[in-house]
């Protein structure tokens, strides 16, 4: 298999000086002293994502598999945008930057991440209009651009390797293990994903996918490459350790999903963040430790929900 070429500045201003001659200059690249103005896009950002001049971002594929998803991405956001009530990115063009690697230029969404502003209880409004409208984007519609249909985890075999985990972080002295006792076999047996409640999931809602104003709304939604038709549950999880357990459940419950799927949601969030922070502290996984530590304090802050202790006879949507 031939190696991928790395992306440098020089690739990106090559690219984008191509770019500005077929688009006849349309695109705002906040001239440098050479003519393009590129950047990465922060630091702990995919080495293959650029700022380029103040309003587009560029991303290349790094191999093919990613060029695939990034193709099905372009398609899926147009998919979307009519149901949700965020900003989603327009690309402004899109093609290889190697053979066989896509790029896409896409514009940039105005707004700062969830990472660095918090979200107000408007801002909970309009994750639950988010989800409200992932639930009613055509499944079928969706499976024909190629988005994959995926079943739910097992939250047992999870709340087992988050025990094991748990354990470890204890010794590192991150974390309690005897939090992780609330969650029991029978717990997870009642909060087994129900049948036909898969929906279109964007399976990626961390707080640097989030684009949040200064004033806590939600302005936009990044991220769509790795969405799947799937668990409902699995975007609580994402919002739980992006915007703290309470928000999150907040906003599912607006959208109209019930205890079960919200406090299986919770419990998945809760378990993975054990697990990516133990993962990480033995030196595995790529996220920061202090991300990781933020995301392990949102999931596992209190809701009042989990004072409900036995969910048979709930219904998942009231």
């Amino acid at each position: 298999m031939t190696q991928a070429p790395t992306p440098t500045a020089d690739t990106v201003r090559r690219l984008v000086r191509t770019l500005l001659k077929h688009e006849g200059g349309g695109a705002d690249t906040a001239a440098g002293p050479d003519g393009v103005d590129v950047r990465p896009a922060g630091e702990g950002a995919d080495p293959a994502t650029w700022w380029v001049g103040t309003r587009h971002v560029l991303r290349l594929a790094p191999d093919r598999a990613a060029s695939t998803r990034r193709r099905r991405e372009l398609r899926l956001r147009e998919l979307v945008r009519p149901h949700v009530p965020v900003a989603v990115p327009s690309s402004t063009a899109h093609g290889e930057w190697a053979p066989g690697l896509v790029y896409t230029l896409d514009t940039r969404l105005s707004g700062g991440s969830a990472e660095r502003h918090r979200v107000s209880a408007g801002g909970e409004a309009d994750l639950a209009a988010l989800l409200t409208g992932l639930r009613e984007v055509p499944v079928r519609q969706a499976e024909t651009l190629g988005v994959p249909r995926v079943p739910p985890r097992s939250l047992e075999s999870l709340r087992r390797a988050a025990g094991q985990a748990a354990e470890r972080l204890t010794e590192a002295d991150e974390f309690a293990s005897g939090r992780l006792r609330q969650l029991t076999p029978s717990a997870t047996a009642q909060l087994i994903a129900q049948p036909a409640s898969a929906v279109l999931v964007h399976h990626a809602l961390t707080g640097a996918h989030l684009v949040v104003s200064t004033e806590g709304r939600v302005r936009g939604v990044l991220g769509w490459a790795e969405a799947v038709i799937g668990d409902p549950a699995e975007d609580i999880a994402g919002l739980a350790c992006a915007v703290g357990s309470p928000a999150a459940v907040r906003a599912a419950t607006l959208a109209g999903y019930g205890a079960r799927p919200c406090l299986r949601g919770l419990w998945l969030a809760r378990c993975d963040s054990v697990l990516r922070l133990a993962e990480a502290l033995g030196g595995r996984g790529t996220d920061p430790l202090p991300l990781l530590r933020i995301r392990l304090r949102r999931a596992w802050e209190a809701i009042l929900l989990e004072r409900v202790t036995d969910l048979r006879g709930t219904d998942d949507m009231p």
